[in-house]
C-alpha cells in the first residue's frame, strides 16, 4: 500500500521539462505542462450515455503532457510508457480511425499507431469545431508512475491533455464545457466508443474538495460543497476522508463478456420499447427521455435483460440525487452506503462485473473505515474505488491488499506498482 503525495511533484515536473527540452533542443523555461487528472465516479455508474445525472471528482494522480509549440505545423510526441513516437501535421485533415486501429485499442495494443491516435483525435475534434490550427507541438506524455490507470478514465485524461496543449500552442481560448464536447468527439466519433461525457466533464470541471454533479442530457453542472453557513462563513462539516484505489490485475475484458458498447445498445433498446409504449416514439431512444412513471407502467413489456438495464438506470439516477444532499450535509456514512448499492446494481442489473472485481468489491465492503465501494470505469477490468475514513485508510488498505492476495494470488502478482493506493481529491485539468 502507498499513500499518494501531492501531485504533480517538483521532481516529476522537472523531469518532464528536461525531457521535452532535450527533445526540442530548447530551454526548460519554454516547456509548458498540462496536468490532466484521473477521475472517479462515486455515483452515476453507466448512466451518462443515457443522459442521466452523474457525480464525479478527480484524484491527485493522472497524466502529464510536457510540450513546446512547434515552429511549424509538425507534431512530435513520445511516451513515457509506450514505445515509438508519433509524427504528423496539424494542417492535415484527420479522418476517423479505421476498424483495425480501433481493434488494437480494444485489445490493449501499445504501439505508436494506437497510443498516438489520441493526439490525432484532438486535432480531428478541433478541426470539426472550426479551429484553424497552424502550430503543432513537440512533447512527451506520461501517466503517474507505479499506477495501473485501468478504470480511472486515463483515455479521457490523455484526450483532454492533447486538446489543452494544442489550444495553448495555437493561442485558442476554449471554455471547459466546450472542451468536454471536443473530447466527446475524440472518443465517440474519431475512436468509435459509445461512452457518455462523464469522464471528460469530471476532468475539466472538477474543483478540489467538491463533488461535481452533471446532467448529461442538458449539460448543466454544478459543484457541491460539503459545508453550511454559520455567521455568514462557510464551515466545513465533512469528516476527513481518503479515496482507496484497489487494483484487480485484470488487463482485458473477458472474451465471453459482450462489453461496453453492447450494454449501451441494450439501454437504448429498452428506451425504445418504453417510449413506444408510452406514445413518445419520436423522442431519441435514451432512458433519460423515459419518465419514471412510464417505466413503472410499461416495464413488463421489456425482455428480462432490457428490464435489468432499465432498473439500473432509474435506481442509479435516484441514488445520485439522494447522494448530492448527503454529500452537502457531510453524511459520508449514508453517502457511502449509496456507493455500495451502486456497485451491487452494476453487478446485478448492469452485469458488468467479473469474478476478480466482484471479489475486490466484496473485500472493500468489509475493510475497516470504508464507507462504500464500487467498480471504477466500465467494470470489466481495472480497479475498485472506496471512500474511507482518513484515520483508518492505512488499516483498510492493508486489509484489502492481504485479502485480495489470498483470493486472487495470480492476478495480484501481476499488478503494476502498489496494489492498493490511498489518494486525495484532485483539481481540474490545467497548464502549469
Amino acid at each position: 500500500m502507498m499513500e499518494s503525495s501531492p501531485w504533480p511533484t517538483k521532481p516529476e515536473l522537472d523531469r518532464i521539462r528536461k525531457w521535452v527540452a532535450e527533445l526540442a533542443g530548447r530551454g526548460t523555461e519554454e516547456v509548458r505542462i498540462v496536468v490532466s487528472p484521473y477521475r472517479i465516479c462515486p455515483l452515476g455508474a453507466h448512466i451518462d450515455h443515457q443522459g442521466g445525472t452523474v457525480s464525479a471528482m478527480t484524484i491527485n494522480k493522472g497524466v502529464l503532457l510536457g510540450f513546446i509549440p512547434s515552429d511549424d505545423s509538425q507534431v512530435l510526441i513520445r511516451s513515457g510508457q509506450f514505445k515509438g513516437e508519433v509524427r504528423f501535421r496539424v494542417d492535415e485533415i484527420q479522418e476517423r480511425q479505421d476498424p483495425k486501429t480501433k481493434k488494437s485499442l480494444a485489445n490493449g495494443s501499445q504501439d505508436a499507431v494506437s497510443w498516438g491516435c489520441y493526439a490525432k483525435g484532438a486535432v480531428y475534434a478541433l478541426q470539426r469545431g472550426g479551429n484553424d490550427l497552424k502550430k503543432g507541438i513537440i512533447g512527451c506524455i506520461c501517466g503517474s508512475e507505479g499506477l495501473d490507470s485501468s478504470g480511472l478514465s486515463s483515455s479521457a485524461a490523455v484526450g483532454v491533455a492533447y486538446l489543452l496543449a494544442l489550444e495553448s500552442a495555437n493561442e485558442i481560448v476554449v471554455p471547459p464545457i466546450e472542451n468536454v464536447e471536443y473530447d466527446r468527439l475524440i472518443e465517440n466519433e474519431y475512436l468509435g466508443l459509445k461512452n457518455g461525457i462523464l469522464d471528460q466533464s469530471a476532468i475539466l470541471l472538477s474543483s478540489s474538495g467538491c463533488l461535481l454533479c452533471m446532467n448529461c442530457k442538458t449539460k448543466e453542472h454544478r459543484l457541491i460543497h460539503s459545508s453550511k453557513l454559520q455567521n455568514n462563513q462557510c464551515i466545513d462539516q465533512q469528516k476527513a476522508y481518503k479515496i482507496l484505489l484497489a487494483f484487480s490485475g485484470l488487463k482485458h475484458a473477458l472474451t465471453n463478456n459482450p462489453g461496453y458498447n453492447s450494454r449501451v445498445a441494450e439501454c437504448q433498446e429498452a428506451a425504445k420499447v418504453l417510449l413506444q409504449a408510452s406514445g413518445n416514439s419520436k423522442l431519441e431512444p435514451i432512458l433519460s427521455n423515459v419518465k419514471l412513471q412510464d417505466f413503472q407502467a410499461h416495464k413488463e413489456k421489456l425482455e428480462p435483460i432490457l428490464l435489468r438495464r432499465a432498473e439500473h438506470y432509474f435506481s442509479e439516477n435516484s441514488r445520485v440525487l439522494k447522494g448530492l444532499d448527503l454529500w452537502a450535509s457531510g453524511n459520508l456514512e449514508d453517502f457511502g452506503a449509496l456507493i455500495s448499492l451502486s456497485g451491487f446494481s452494476s453487478i446485478k442489473n448492469y452485469e458488468c462485473g467479473s469474478q476478480p472485481l466482484i471479489d475486490l468489491y466484496e473485500i472493500m465492503l468489509k475493510a475497516p473505515g470504508v464507507y462504500g465501494a464500487r467498480f471504477s470505469g466500465a467494470g470489466f477490468r481495472g480497479c475498485c474505488i472506496g471512500l474511507v475514513d482518513a484515520d483508518q485508510a492505512e488499516e483498510a488498505a492493508s486489509f484489502v491488499r492481504h485479502q485480495y492476495q489470498q483470493l486472487q494470488p495470480e492476478l495480484a502478482s501481476q499488478i503494476i506498482g502498489s496494489p492498493v493506493l490511498i489518494c486525495s481529491a484532485g483539481d481540474c485539468a490545467h497548464i502549469v
